[in-house]
Order: structure tokens, then C-alpha cells, then sequence
């Protein structure tokens, strides 16, 4: 494989086809371009592994780009001895499940999100296809393809669960290590409509529409989830809701406020909402808010920062494999649902993990 340190990809692809692989790149090393076509395969010994740098340069609005420049001559000095380095530029919304989907069916060895929770929320869907992981399209083995994060973006709240800071180039010596766990990955379902999959924290109604608002503000740093929850709480109801867990009968949860369900902890910029989750347990953490108002949130709010909020009067927790979830009445106002930060729909949905679905690089 000849070594490079960036291969930029620009292009867009069709919604509804698999990504074929490309038909050209450029990689570029030590100031050296090759133009590699037929998917840029050449012999070469040892090998060395392909890693696909998924970059969201609008990402933190525009940090992003600036800190992922500043990186690269780092990167490449690291990992420029052992490693195939291709950098692919998002364009814009749902691009990165297209890189990222090309990327494993043309046999990368990492893919790896450069930039927030949205950005790693595309790379992860891009993981799977029509509700089957990507390398098993045709039913055949296929090598593992590994999962990686450096967390630029605004929250990068999956990072905060591994104790993981906004340090480039503490992510760049994770690559190079190139250690591997299994972690699960939450699939959100609806009838009619495909999978989608979150591997941070799905939530349900007044979170969720206070990150639908938040992330018309991105722009303001993490200032934006403040704005977001303000412009969500006005003209808030609380609603009656049921759920069912694991298949079984249904249960009424009166006056919900918020209903979060995490494979990670953390969401909204730090808050620790769903504090025994676990990534990799097989399990997903639910915790449901009732009856709180506005005063509730001022006054509780270090404890929901802090994950001591499952002692709070009107707050409950459950380990559940799935989870269904809808409205009992219909108030003619819909119920939001988002995950890792992105806007999803509305009510009714079905969560549920996958256990041990991606190895990811740790």
C-alpha cells in the first residue's frame, strides 16, 4: 500500500445507494502527490494500516478546521511511519456515513471522527446499512473495522464517559496505540421509516427539543445548550407517556418531562444524565424525569451535572436491553426525540442495544 498523509475526498453520494469506492484520490506524502485510481491499491511491504480521517470542518463553528490544520503536521510525524493517513472532508449533513461507508467497503483498517458528537453520531450510522453492519453487505468475513475519536466539536460528550479530554494529540497516541474494546451501539427504530443509531444518548421530549434548539446556536460555544433549554421551556408541557421494556407489558409514566436513554453519560455540554451507563456492558441506562418545572431545573441543576440527580424525588433509572415509547393521548403536539445531539423525529420510537457492535479505538 503506498503511504500517504492525506487523501481528500469532497464529493457527495447518493442518499439511497451503497457508496461505491472512489475513483480517484490524491495522497499526499512528504509533499509527494499520487494519484491513485481503481480505489488507490498498490502492493507494497510491510503493511501499513489505512486510517480515514472524517473531518467536520465547520464543526465548533469553524474550530474545528483551524485545531484539525494545527494537528496534522503532528499526525503525520506520528503516524506517518506506519500508517496509510486519508483525510475526507465533510460537505455537509449525512456526508460522513457516505465517507465513512466507503471507507470500510474499500477495506480501511480505522475510521476515525474528527470533530463533535454530530460527527461521530454520521461515522457510527455509517456503520451499518440497512440495518446490518456495513462489512457484511455481501455475507462475507470481512476484518474488523475499528472505530476512532478526536473530540474538537462544541460538547464531544461521548469523550467525557472514557475520561477523555479535548486533546488532539492524546487522541493522535490512542490511534497510534491502536488498542480496541467492544462497545455497544443503540439502534432507534420506527415503523416505516430505517434505523437510526446513536452511541452516546438518545432522549426523549424536553431535552430533546432543547438540543433542537441548541443547535441553531452552536455559534455561542457551549453557551448554546443554556439557550436551548430557555427556548425549550417556554410553552412546555409535561405528558403522559407509557413505555414497555424488553418485550414486556406496558407501563404508564405520568407527566414526563424528559426521558433519556444512554449507552454513554454524558449529553447537553457536560450534564451526567444517565450516570451508570456503560458502553459496553450490553445495556442501555433509562432515566426518566417527571414533573418538574422550571424552578426544578435552577434549582437541581449541579445534581444533574454531577449525576446525583437519580436520588431526586420524581426521578427513576432502569437497565434495559429495549424500550418502546409513545404518547397515551394525543395532544396534537409532537413529542421530540433526538439522539447524540442530533434532531430525529418525534414519538412514537423503539431503543434497543447492540452489544459489542464496533471496536473502538481506546
Amino acid at each position: 500500500m503506498l503511504r500517504y498523509s492525506c487523501c481528500i475526498s469532497n464529493r457527495s453520494y447518493a442518499a439511497k445507494q451503497p457508496p461505491l469506492l472512489l475513483r480517484a484520490q490524491h495522497r499526499v506524502s512528504s509533499g509527494r502527490i499520487t494519484l491513485c485510481t481503481g480505489g488507490g491499491v498498490a502492493v507494497s511491504s510491510p503493511r501499513l494500516r489505512d486510517l480515514v480521517f472524517v473531518v467536520n470542518p465547520q464543526g465548533a463553528n469553524g474550530r474545528t478546521a483551524k485545531e484539525w490544520k494545527k494537528l496534522l503536521p503532528y499526525l503525520r510525524s506520528r503516524l506517518g511511519e506506519d500508517c496509510n493517513i486519508c483525510e475526507s472532508l465533510t460537505s455537509g449533513p449525512s456526508h460522513a456515513i457516505d465517507i465513512t461507508r466507503e471507507a470500510i467497503r474499500d477495506g480501511a483498517d480505522a475510521v476515525i471522527a474528527v470533530g463533535g458528537d454530530g460527527t461521530l453520531h454520521e461515522v457510527v450510522n455509517g456503520f451499518f446499512w440497512e440495518g446490518k453492519p456495513v462489512g457484511n453487505l455481501n455475507g462475507e468475513a470481512s476484518h474488523s473495522v475499528a472505530l476512532g475519536l478526536i473530540p474538537l466539536g462544541t460538547g464531544s460528550d461521548f469523550a467525557r464517559t472514557f475520561g477523555w479530554k479535548n486533546d488532539p494529540c492524546e487522541a493522535v497516541e490512542r490511534i497510534a496505540k491502536g488498542i480496541r474494546s467492544r462497545v455497544d451501539v443503540g439502534v432507534i427504530d420506527q415503523e416505516g421509516r430505517d434505523s437510526r443509531y446513536f452511541i452516546n444518548v438518545a432522549d426523549v421530549h424536553l431535552s430533546a427539543k432543547a438540543g433542537f434548539y441548541a443547535s441553531k446556536y452552536k455559534k455561542f460555544g457551549n453557551l448554546c445548550y443554556v439557550i436551548g433549554a430557555l427556548q425549550a421551556f417556554m410553552g412546555h408541557d409535561n405528558r403522559d407517556m407509557r413505555i414497555k421494556v424488553n418485550g414486556g407489558e406496558w407501563e404508564t409514566y405520568p407527566q414526563v418531562t424528559a426521558l433519556c436513554v444512554g449507552n454513554a453519560k454524558y449529553f447537553g455540554g457536560g450534564m451526567k444524565i444517565t450516570p451508570n451507563a456503560v458502553p459496553g456492558n450490553g445495556n442501555l441506562e433509562v432515566v426518566v424525569l417527571q414533573d418538574f418545572k422550571w424552578y426544578d431545573f435552577i434549582l437541581k441543576l449541579h445534581k444533574l451535572y454531577n449525576g446525583t440527580h437519580l436520588s431526586v424525588n420524581n426521578v427513576s433509572s432502569r437497565s434495559v436491553q429495549s424500550i418502546e415509547v409513545e404518547e397515551i393521548t394525543e395532544s396534537g403536539c409532537s413529542i421530540y426525540v433526538q439522539s447524540d445531539g442530533e434532531h430525529l423525529g418525534f414519538l412514537p420510537r423503539k431503543f434497543k442495544v447492540l452489544p459489542g457492535a464496533i471496536d473502538m479505538i481506546s
